[in-house]
């Protein structure tokens, strides 16, 4: 099969926790209060598992910490869902990220591969 994918996964051990979803034509679901497992980021997205049920195509806001000092604000869209062992995998994009912010995640990578503290 051929990747289609343009960035490199990197595994990521990440809790966020969220609150509300929203879709552009302002619906708005509240109360999800649901904490996800991110285990994959990418410059373009992350991949998270969550035992729920969560809809396509809608946004949350996180933070995304690589440490205390590595770390950015974004919205993220729920693309795909696929059964994973149990769970659910969910497959998001960030929507919108600045360039500068995405670069945060090839910080990362540097630190997973020993060039950057």
């Amino acid at each position: 099969m051929k990747e289609r994918r343009q960035h490199k996964r990197l595994p990521i051990k990440l809790q966020i926790d969220i609150d509300k979803l929203f879709r552009q034509d302002n619906e708005i679901i509240t109360d999800i209060n649901e904490s996800i497992e991110v285990i994959n980021i990418s410059k373009t997205g992350i991949g998270f598992l969550c035992k729920d049920d969560l809809p396509l195509n809608y946004y949350f806001n996180a933070k995304i910490e690589f440490s205390q000092a590595r770390f950015f604000y974004c919205v993220i869209k729920i693309l795909r869902k696929v059964d994973y062992e149990g769970s659910n995998l969910f497959g998001c994009e960030f929507v919108g990220l600045a360039e500068f912010l995405s670069n945060k995640v090839d910080e990362y990578e540097a630190i997973l591969n020993g060039e950057l503290e």
